[in-house]
């Protein structure tokens, strides 16, 4: 690894390199286990669960997997369910069966289902009850042949179980109505795999672990390959970043972000594991009066998330007379850190809010800022442990200091590549090095700063939008004729989709196409401003200039 003249300069009690203690993610989740195995790995509404109980029902689950459903090594699962104590039973027990784990957001409208299934290859998934119905309008087109449902509350005891699936199911009206011949429930998937033999298949580092879909840099979304390697490398890397802060054993963790998301899942999920943190997952974030309530319930010592989310409970009443007393590390990434919320938290909470960079290809994490009080707002820190991060030309050519230009970054946490996609691999990579599609420029200290984006990539509350799938689909509607979406800032989501629109017929209204945008794309894919326009700027051989709208719009 090149030594920049910056490393002389490297927070103090964080070690340069890493050198991975385990091969695999199932060789890390044993020694967690036997470390900790009393101690309480993840609570989620009211109900704890130790390191070796879910050892035991994730190797339930495994052996399920294995024998009743004829899953393996290899294959693909999916995983479709917002933070509850199922998803870490089936992410570990699809792991200890050397499946792949294909992370879907619940949210997904069912063409989006459908391409990532169909892409993917997936033969089986767990999702949850309340998006069934999606699932049963394109169930038919996939090669999925295993459907587990699970309810909310089925991880709870006795009773309370019952009770929590009626009121969703029945009081509160949250499942709609589905009908899926081969599915069975979790619970009876747990019964069968109690009653099965599970056995452990070989799995060798470079096997993969997790096919994580974004949009790239490039193109329709793709599935990332994080090997066990790349999710093992990332996890050290933060672990060796939150070292001189973070206590094994005597950590707690509240996790907002969904664990589907890769940041959640590598950061709160797996580094945390490491430092036998207990784990205390929020289902619905977005209900802010309970989550500000967990939190004064679990006074937590570790807490992440995106910008908006800092920024909305800043803006909660109540918020700033929680007890911050305990916490002592608040990473905020997926999105760029406003200085404002920065600024804001440091003076509610006593404490900084350090803003971190990375990618899913890099499994996630590349640079973070220090967490020992030399942050610097509104950079994205310094590279993480065995991360070279530099600045290019865009003939390839590696910049020097101060000079402004694309990102690349190498470390054993970059992707093995795309799934099944080498030519969309190549346009990323250049040699071994990952091409971010971010314009950077690195400080004589060595912390890098995000000027711009090279690329079209929408963020919305720290999740990609690539114009395209959104254009695509707008596209599709009868009557319109020509579209584009591009990013437009925004305070609440940092940024926000906005549409223009040349329409085919003169009764298009906006209201059409927001329901047409409802049926067809996740919420935060969906334009928050609709602008119709007699004609689109274009260059001289017809290629719409998305770039002149957004010169337009500054």
């Amino acid at each position: 690894m090149k030594e920049h003249p910056w490393y002389s300069k490297y927070p103090k009690g964080i070690p340069k390199t890493i050198d991975p203690e385990h091969e695999t993610s199932v060789e890390f989740f044993r020694d967690c286990v036997r470390k900790f195995s009393d101690s309480p790995a993840f609570e989620n509404m009211g109900k704890q669960l130790t390191y070796s109980q879910l050892d035991v029902l994730s190797s339930q689950f495994a052996a399920f997997l294995q024998t009743s459903a004829g899953l393996e090594k290899g294959d693909r699962i999916a995983i479709q369910m917002p933070n509850l104590l199922q998803y870490v039973v089936v992410m570990f027990g699809a792991l200890k069966a050397g499946l792949v784990v294909v992370n879907t957001n619940p949210l997904y409208t069912p063409r989006e289902m459908k391409h990532q299934f169909k892409d993917s290859g997936a033969s089986a998934i767990v999702i949850l009850a309340n998006f069934a119905h999606n699932l049963e309008k394109i169930l038919p087109e996939t090669a999925i042949k295993t459907v587990v449902i699970t309810e909310i509350g089925d991880m709870m005891d006795g009773f309370k179980k019952t009770i929590v699936n009626f009121v969703v199911k029945y009081l509160k009206g949250m499942v709609p109505k589905y009908r899926i011949k081969q599915a069975i429930t979790f619970t009876k998937a747990m019964e069968l795999g109690t009653n099965s033999t599970f056995s452990t298949p070989p799995i060798e580092s470079g096997d993969i672990a997790f096919l994580q879909y974004t949009g790239g840099t490039t193109g329709v979304s793709k599935g990332a390959m994080l090997t066990h390697r790349n999710i093992i490398a990332n996890m050290e890397q933060i672990c060796a970043w939150f070292n001189p802060k973070v206590t094994i054993g005597n950590e707690i963790v509240v996790t907002p972000l969904p664990l589907y998301h890769i940041f959640a899942l590598t950061v709160n999920c797996l580094a945390m594991m490491k430092a036998g943190a207990r784990n205390v997952l929020i289902t619905n974030p977005r209900d802010l009066p309970a989550f500000v309530k967990e939190l004064k319930k679990h006074p937590c010592t570790v807490l992440t998330g995106v910008n908006t989310l800092f920024n909305a409970l800043l803006n909660h009443p109540g918020f700033e007379k929680l007890d911050f007393s305990s916490l002592k590390v608040v990473v905020g990434g997926g999105m760029a850190v406003q200085k404002s919320v920065a600024l804001k938290w440091k003076e509610v909470t006593g404490g900084p809010l350090v803003e971190g960079y990375g990618l899913t290809e890099a499994s996630p994490v590349l640079t973070c800022n220090p967490i020992t009080g030399d942050e610097v707002l509104g950079s994205i820190g310094m590279p993480v442990p065995s991360t070279e991060v530099s600045i290019f030309d865009e003939e390839g050519n590696e910049l020097p200091v101060g000079e402004v230009g694309e990102l690349y970054a190498r470390g054993p946490q970059v992707m093995a590549g795309y799934w099944q996609r080498p030519a969309e691999t190549e346009k990323t990579m250049h040699g071994d090095w990952l091409k971010t599609g971010d314009m950077a420029v690195a400080s004589e200290d060595g912390f890098f700063t995000i000027v711009d984006r090279k690329k079209d990539m929408i963020l919305v509350s720290g999740f990609n939008v690539y114009p395209n799938e959104v254009e695509d689909v707008v596209a599709s509607h009868p009557k319109v004729l020509e579209v584009a979406a591009v990013g437009i800032p925004d305070e609440k989501s940092n940024e926000a989709v906005k549409l223009f629109i040349v329409k085919k017929e003169p009764t298009l209204t906006k209201k059409e196409v927001e329901a047409f945008c409802k049926e067809n794309l996740t919420g935060y894919k969906r334009p928050k401003i609709i602008e119709f326009r007699t004609e689109l700027p274009k260059t001289n051989v017809g290629k719409i200039l998305r770039r002149k709208l957004k010169e337009e719009e500054a």
